[in-house]
């Protein structure tokens, strides 16, 4: 389903034209452990976006996170470096902050990836955002990424977490997962929510 102008515009593909962003697949999770895309990434988009609308956990003050697989890979442990920052406003307005974020940077690590932290259970409490992922299917360039979001933290605060890297293999990216995790990235509880998958040529 191609996007109108307009619409490629809010996506950040202004310029494109109407048949160049594509919706590929739309995924609901309903208390589920993962969200695993494993087809339709391949060499006909240079570029992937997926959009995660209310992402809720099962557990609290847990992270939404993100990996690869390499074509012929099944691990979900690609090799990663990335850098990240956020920022955080409580509701009573006692607390700012806005730094470098140290903790959730991989170093050539092989973790998976912190979209989004903090994120609280409660009925009215989700994650949302985007990650870009750019030319999975080359097979001479690491596979860059970025990912932006927002989220109703666990202890009354809006977080916004910006996150960018490479994935540091020439090998075609095929496949990603979703999941929430705990602070050492190890699966942490179930979520509901929707992930979208667009294609960018």
């Amino acid at each position: 389903m191609p996007l109108g102008a307009f619409k490629a515009a809010l996506m950040g593909t202004a310029g494109v034209s109407t048949e160049t962003v594509v919706l590929l697949s739309t995924t609901t999770a309903s208390d589920a452990a993962t969200v695993s895309i494993t087809s339709g990434i391949d060499s006909t988009y240079g570029e992937y976006i997926f959009k995660f609308y209310n992402m809720n956990p099962a557990n609290d003050d847990v992270l939404f996170a993100v990996q690869f697989n390499a074509s012929g890979q099944s691990g979900y442990n690609e090799t990663i470096t990335s850098s990240t920052f956020r920022v955080i406003h409580k509701e009573d307005d006692s607390s700012t902050t806005f730094q470098y974020h140290t903790t959730y940077d991989l170093d050539q690590q092989t973790l998976f990836q912190m979209l989004g932290h903090g994120i609280g259970n409660g009925a009215d409490e989700s994650w949302s955002g985007e990650l870009h992922l750019f030319n999975p299917s080359s097979t001479t360039y690491v596979k860059h990424f970025y990912a932006h979001g927002i989220g109703y933290g666990a202890t009354n605060y809006a977080l916004e977490t910006f996150v960018a890297g490479y994935i540091n293999t020439t090998a075609a990216i095929t496949d990603v997962q979703f999941k929430m995790t705990n602070a050492s990235m190890i699966a942490s509880g179930n979520m509901d929510g929707k992930i979208k998958m667009w294609g960018v040529k």
